[in-house]
């Protein structure tokens, strides 16, 4: 018998989903709070149609003639598609959780996969880590909340997947499975999305639920959270940190380990930089250097050993590869992302950071910065950015959320308003002084200005409008 499944919100992974599940057999029906003629279009290609903003006793029935219900990740806990599901006890499934299956089923088992989950840093971490696997041998995807989705990555001629696991995709998963997995932290983030701290916390924990003894379970010695869940993860435990872990950093001379670059992290009057001279090392001893990598702020340096770790204890890398891998690996755009110098100030897009624990992760990395902050709050408290405030020259505040943080810098800092971010560029220029950082890091989402484009068409057009500054250089092709 044909099995029915709801596919609620058909963007990118919810229409990767549909798809998936069709061709695994299923009944599709598909559903969107926010219609368009391309989700029409793929209801029409799955012999469907498409439910428009379905009232509550639409979604009702939809699941109740569901045999399973996929909610898209973009669709929350508070939707009323999961507490219908939940009520009704219709299987709630995920994308990665889905896919991990049909990959279990595959002839010969399985392909390895190193997990990746965090508040901040997923990104980063996955592709570093599929950096290495590469530099390991293995033809490599990074999936999962990524651009491509882990359903849609099945096909592919690949020998291991790096898995970046958003709480979103987490949430609600049966057997997903890593051989290793990696929780880089945890801050208050998402509370728009879950229901309440606790959720977010447990759907992280998740990523280690179904692991084996024989997997490696790897957590960071700086969050007591989440050493707290490593204690009780199945994997074996594994843990990384600066000065302390299994693996760690150590000091060593800069000839200790030949053949590596000894450049710096970009930027002016930046603390972050890790000194010439340091090494990757576990109990065996040291295995890779630091200047390999080619930006070194502390979160970098702290995400390679995360991906090393998991790497090399789950037996995918050898020592040997992983210089190479670090040397190859690129820092994905709007994480901290240097655009170039104008007036004697760097500027940075950072506009990856929707929360305040990732926009204080970049403002720690500067002595003197003028901030660009703000944005659709995900409802957090914007005051902890003050924490840092004896590192902020001056303070813009955008967004529907600028009147916060104006009040979170009240007293303490300059604060002006910007009604653009065409504005936001040039009062930001005004403020500057020569060896200032002039940082986007806004701390909220993008959605108030950015309806459509998310995180990165912020970053883009904030990258746009620095360059289109009179005096600014000319941007460099990515």
């Amino acid at each position: 018998m044909t099995e029915t499944a709801l596919v609620y919100g058909v963007a990118v992974a919810g229409a990767a989903v549909a798809r998936a599940l069709a061709a695994h057999g299923h009944r599709v029906v598909v559903a969107d709070d926010a219609p368009d003629d391309t989700k029409r279009a793929l209801a029409h290609e799955l012999g469907s149609e498409l439910v428009e903003c379905p009232d509550d006793d639409t979604i009702r029935r939809l699941v109740r003639d569901a045999d399973l219900v996929a909610p898209a990740p973009g669709v929350p806990e508070t939707h009323d598609v999961v507490r219908h599901a939940l009520a009704a006890d219709v299987p709630l499934r995920t994308e990665i959780d889905l896919a991990y299956e049909w990959e279990r089923d595959r002839p010969g088992g399985p392909r390895p996969m190193v997990a990746i989950t965090g508040t901040d840093g997923k990104t980063t971490t996955t592709v570093l880590t599929a950096a290495l696997l590469a530099a390991g041998g293995l033809r490599t995807a990074a999936v999962g909340n990524t651009e491509v989705p882990f359903v849609a990555a099945l096909d592919d001629d690949v020998d291991a997947f790096a898995v970046e696991c958003s709480s979103f995709r987490l949430s609600w998963i049966r057997s997903f499975r890593a051989e290793a997995a990696i929780w880089l932290n945890l801050a208050p983030d998402h509370q728009n999305w879950h229901t309440s701290m606790a959720s977010y916390e447990e759907a992280k924990a998740n990523v280690w639920r179904h692991q084996r003894t024989t997997d490696v379970a790897v957590g960071w010695t700086g969050d007591r959270r989440v050493m707290a869940r490593l204690a009780a993860a199945p994997g074996r435990h594994v843990t990384f940190g600066l000065d302390a872990g299994d693996h760690h950093v150590i000091a060593a001379e800069p000839t200790s380990v030949s053949g590596v670059r000894t450049g710096g992290a970009s930027g002016s009057r930046s603390t972050a930089s890790a000194p010439e001279g340091r090494l990757f090392a576990d109990v065996l001893g040291p295995y890779a250097s630091v200047a390999s990598l080619r930006r070194r702020f502390p979160h970098d340096v702290s995400n390679a050993l995360a991906a090393a770790a998991a790497c090399l204890e789950a037996g995918l890398v050898g020592r040997d590869a992983i210089d190479a891998g670090l040397a190859e690996f690129r820092v994905p755009p709007h994480r901290i992302e240097p655009l170039g110098e104008l007036d004697g100030a760097q500027w940075y897009n950072d506009s990856k950071a929707t929360s305040p624990h990732a926009a204080l992760t970049a403002i720690r990395s500067f002595d003197s910065i003028v901030l660009i902050a703000g944005g659709r709050n995900k409802g957090l408290d914007l005051a902890a950015l003050a924490s840092e405030a004896s590192r902020v020259r001056s303070v813009v505040a955008v967004g529907e959320s600028a009147g916060e943080i104006e009040a979170a810098f009240a007293g303490l800092r300059p604060t002006v308003r910007a009604t653009s971010m065409g504005e936001a560029v040039e009062l930001a220029r005004l403020a500057a002084r020569p060896r200032d950082a002039v940082l986007l890091s806004p701390a909220c989402a993008s959605y108030d200005w950015y309806p459509t484009g998310g995180y990165p068409a912020r970053g883009d057009d904030f990258r746009r409008l620095f360059h289109a500054q009179p005096g600014a250089p000319g941007e460099v092709s990515r």
